[in-house]
């Protein structure tokens, strides 16, 4: 059985080496170097097994962890330079199945690897399915909303604009990274009507005041984001 395994760290070095070593045990392998393009691959790939370092440029590894786990059974292996007791502790109870200290051999990564994938890897790669939050219901495969039982019937647009959210929660997201994320690279902040105008109707929809929102709430002069 082949296996896939994603590996985020910010270190390109550290990267290359582990793609380079995965991959000639063969392993299908997928790179990340921010917490946001690992969650973006783990919701497009099937994915058995997760080499995660803690030290990242747009998210706390730890927190990470627990975004993860909150869809994915995937197996997890934290990867760090913080040898403490307290964040070997932390890091298992955030999700991780194994916690693997830098600088560490590839000999020894390799069957921890295997090990975890010996425990993990009998399970079908996990893609997510539903994602919960507060009172909303997100079913990604058939990608309905419901709030409290009750769907709600949002637009194409809408729900793209809602998973942006939903998958970066606690994360100030601009402007001008949702316009380009959730209608294309070619939208900047000429089109910023647009976006008053969607998260509007979407907070109609989603609210049970609009005028003071919870799930999406404004920065002003930063952007949007929506609780942990």
């Amino acid at each position: 059985m082949s296996y896939s395994i994603l590996v985020v760290d910010s270190e390109l070095p550290y990267l290359d080496l582990l793609e380079a070593n995965l991959r000639a045990e063969g392993y299908e392998v997928f790179t990340a170097q921010s917490g946001e393009e690992a969650l973006k691959i783990l919701h497009e790939h099937p994915v058995h097994l997760v080499l995660l370092d803690i030290l990242l440029p747009d998210e706390d590894g730890f927190t990470l962890c627990r975004r993860i786990r909150s869809f994915s059974d995937a197996g997890l292996i934290i990867l760090t330079t913080q040898n403490r007791e307290e964040d070997r502790v932390r890091g298992l109870n955030a999700g991780a199945d194994d916690y693997v200290v830098k600088p560490f051999s590839i000999i020894e990564l390799l069957a921890r690897i295997r090990a975890v994938l010996r425990r993990t890897g009998s399970r079908q790669p996990s893609m997510p399915s539903v994602i919960e939050y507060n009172d909303l219901k997100i079913d990604l495969g058939r990608a309905e909303v419901s709030k409290r039982g009750v769907p709600i019937s949002l637009s194409a647009t809408e729900y793209r604009l809602l998973l942006q959210f939903v998958l970066h929660r606690g994360k100030v997201l601009s402007g001008t990274w949702l316009l380009q994320n959730v209608w294309g690279a070619d939208y900047d902040d000429q089109e910023r009507e647009l976006l008053w105008v969607t998260i509007a109707r979407l907070r109609q929809k989603l609210e049970d005041d609009p005028r003071h929102p919870r799930y999406i709430l404004t920065r002003p002069g930063e952007g949007y984001w929506m609780p942990v």
